[in-house]
């Protein structure tokens, strides 16, 4: 939980967002987790899951974070990605 509120935090860092909005979804996404039952969850799985929390919020934060959860090796690649998410 400390992990997803602090990797949430970064990435909302500087943006003028609800703290409540941003417990909502840390608590939504240990909702889910706990939801599989499994004490191993891959990290993978996690990350699409504060992607989206994070989409919901706020749209420059999400950018954030996947730019470096995703870990683009070129700006091509970066911008790619962001002209796919101005699109849907």
């Amino acid at each position: 939980r400390d992990k997803l509120l602090k990797s949430m935090l970064m990435a909302l860092r500087k943006r003028q967002t609800e703290e409540e909005a941003i417990e909502r979804a840390v608590n939504g996404i240990v909702r889910q987790l706990e939801s599989y039952g499994e004490n191993d969850i891959q990290s993978k799985l996690i990350g699409e899951l504060v992607m989206n929390a994070l989409a919901e919020i706020d749209n420059v934060a999400y950018i954030r974070y996947a730019s470096v959860y995703r870990d683009f090796r070129e700006a091509g690649d970066f911008e790619k990605f962001v002209e796919k998410e101005i699109k849907d």
